[in-house]
């Protein structure tokens, strides 16, 4: 499968540039379509307005959400406009308890989301939901794009981290178009189960797996010498010189998976290259 629908969601001007040039970047080498929501965030509900708050007050912060919406609108037309690729741009408002859905209901369509970091400096509350709510609810895979990292479409060396979860098959499954392009793809096992059915073998099941499509896997197992896992994979990320860290996501909760688990807000607070994820 290639990338044929890609989509991004953007609520602040400053953090497009990235996500962007990798939208574009993706879109000419796959010939694929572009789509853009630009959401302005309307942030009246309760918990993030004062008690007795009138009228008016509420219909300015809809305004100006409204007028935020347009003015990104107006500038990724500007510069999608110049690309030459497929693309489509629209603006909406939707308050961040609520932009969840319309995520997911257009993610659900979509190859691959192209999103920004989503903790950092500068960063709105609204952007971790909606990374949440492509991978969880929209079942979509989700790239997320550092604000300085190069636009990435043939990676010449890629870490997969690998524990032997559904989810980080999911991942490795949905990145495919990507590790098929790699001249080499790490397979990353930390601290593999010693009285597992894979023990002597670690990694082996799906290095066979991805040889059978192409892919040029090597599999390196790691002690975890850090205290969380992410640290590691992203270490040995940096030390390999790799372009790409693709990883399986995690929800705390069965009953709400859409709440970032652990070692996936860490390895998105930390990152320095492009990660791809899937749930």
């Amino acid at each position: 499968m290639e990338f044929k629908s890609l989509l991004t969601v953007l609520t602040d001007m400053a953090l497009a540039d990235g996500v962007l040039d990798q939208g574009v970047a993706l879109a000419e080498a796959n010939q694929a379509h572009f789509d853009v929501m630009c959401m302005g965030v309307d942030r009246s509900q309760t918990g993030y307005y004062y008690a007795g708050a009138n009228a008016m007050v509420l219909q300015e912060t809809i305004t100006r959400a409204q007028e935020e919406a347009r003015e990104i609108e107006e500038a990724v037309k500007k510069r999608l406009g110049a690309s030459g690729v497929w693309w489509s741009a629209d603006s909406g408002v939707a308050q961040i308890a609520d932009m969840g859905r319309h995520v997911a209901a257009r993610a659900r369509f979509s190859d691959l989301v192209i999103l920004p970091q989503p903790y950092g400096e500068g960063r709105g509350a609204e952007l971790e939901p909606i990374v949440e709510s492509a991978m969880f609810e929209g079942q979509a895979p989700v790239l997320v794009v550092p604000d300085d990292a190069k636009p990435l479409v043939r990676p010449r060396q890629i870490v997969l981290g690998w524990n032997e979860s559904a989810e980080a098959l999911s991942a490795a499954r949905a990145a495919m178009p990507f590790l098929q392009a790699a001249e080499t793809v790490r397979v990353v096992v930390i601290d593999p189960p010693a009285h597992g059915p894979n023990r002597s073998d670690p990694g082996g099941q799906l290095s066979q797996y991805l040889a059978r499509h192409g892919v040029r896997p090597e599999i390196d197992v790691l002690s975890k010498t850090m205290p969380r896992v992410s640290d590691v994979l992203m270490r040995h990320a940096t030390d390999t010189e790799s372009d790409l860290v693709v990883m399986g996501a995690y929800g705390h909760s069965r009953f709400r998976e859409a709440i970032l688990g652990g070692a996936t807000r860490n390895m998105l607070e930390q990152a320095t290259l492009p990660v791809f994820m899937a749930h």
